[in-house]
């Protein structure tokens, strides 16, 4: 399938090497969106510092990683090549879907949004007041379900690379640019309940956590495989790849496959670290809570004590 005329665009396209792919491109949508991002991260980190209070550096790191992760798979020539290679779209699919979202939630940004802004005061709204009563909201609580993310987490996949969407997408940069935001909003609504570090409608339990993360894995993977499998190119628009890039459409596809079912562990390990982690905090926590907890009971019954034997004294005088 001819896709717009795009493919003769690149028809001098050397051959992919990994030394070519990550030369700056300078994609201007997504290399905004990543500058922004990190700068309104670090001013409300300096905010909170100069007010006096800590923010983990761990967080800070973790949320630089993710939007380092976007701006490596958008804002360099991968991007040009994932126009042409499916191998290559993949690999940007499968970073700013399922590894990009995992980081930049470590970063907690909604926890830090609201201790950076300031209050209004009271009876008045401003942009924290308007936060807190979004992330209270209906649409919210709709958006972040299992029964709403996990569909969407497994329609993204099917139901546009099985069906003529994904071409007409492909036909041009915006709709190649807006399947990337698509799919990277997709991944931030799966995993945010899961990861559970910033404020959301839904918190579940660790175990819930765990059975939604797997609940969308498998998917992955046998996605993958059945591009795998395949006995010939499923995807119109990269039937016919530029003849510069020396590169066979079939195999380019299994590889992509390739990529594709063996992504879908990564995410599924540092997920499960990162709940063990929280797991295990939480735990401390507790324990730390009823220590102290018996600490006050026991002071109180000593000072029960100390009031008996005061009381006795006073009888035998």
């Amino acid at each position: 399938m001819d896709h717009g005329g795009h493919g003769m665009m690149h028809m001098d396209m050397p051959p992919f090497t990994l030394e070519r792919g990550l030369q700056f491109s300078g994609e201007p949508f997504f290399m905004i969106g990543c500058l922004l991002a990190l700068a309104l991260y670090g001013w409300a980190v300096v905010r909170l510092r100069r007010r006096g209070d800590a923010w983990p550096v761990g967080r800070i790191v973790a949320f630089a990683l993710g939007v380092l992760t976007v701006w490596l798979v958008m804002c360099t020539k991968l991007n040009d090549y994932g126009m042409v290679m499916f191998s290559v779209h993949m690999v940007q699919h499968m970073v700013i879907s399922m590894l990009s979202p995992i980081l930049v939630l470590l970063g907690a940004p909604v926890t830090l949004t609201l201790r950076a802004l300031p209050a209004a005061g009271r009876g008045r709204k401003g942009p924290r007041e308007w936060l807190v009563a979004l992330l209270h909201s209906r649409y919210m609580r709709v958006i972040t379900h299992p029964v709403f993310t996990i569909p969407l987490f497994i329609a993204s996949l099917y139901a546009l690379y099985f069906t003529p969407l994904f071409d007409f997408l492909m036909e041009s940069k915006t709709g190649h640019i807006a399947m990337m935001v698509h799919f990277l909003a997709v991944g931030l609504v799966f995993f945010w309940p899961i990861m559970g570090v910033d404020p959301g409608p839904h918190r579940p339990g660790y175990v819930m956590r765990m059975l939604e993360l797997f609940a969308g894995m498998p998917f992955h993977a046998f996605f993958g495989i059945a591009l795998m499998m395949a006995s010939e190119p499923m995807i119109g628009t990269y039937m016919h790849p530029p003849a510069s890039l020396g590169i066979d459409a079939l195999e380019d596809q299994q590889a992509g496959g390739g990529i594709a079912w063996a992504f879908s562990e990564i995410p599924s390990v540092l997920v499960l670290l990162a709940l063990a982690y929280q797991w295990y905090r939480s735990e401390q926590r507790q324990a730390r809570r009823s220590d102290r907890a018996a600490d006050r009971n026991g002071d109180k019954e000593l000072e029960a004590y100390n009031a008996y034997l005061a009381s006795l004294r006073s009888r035998e005088t």
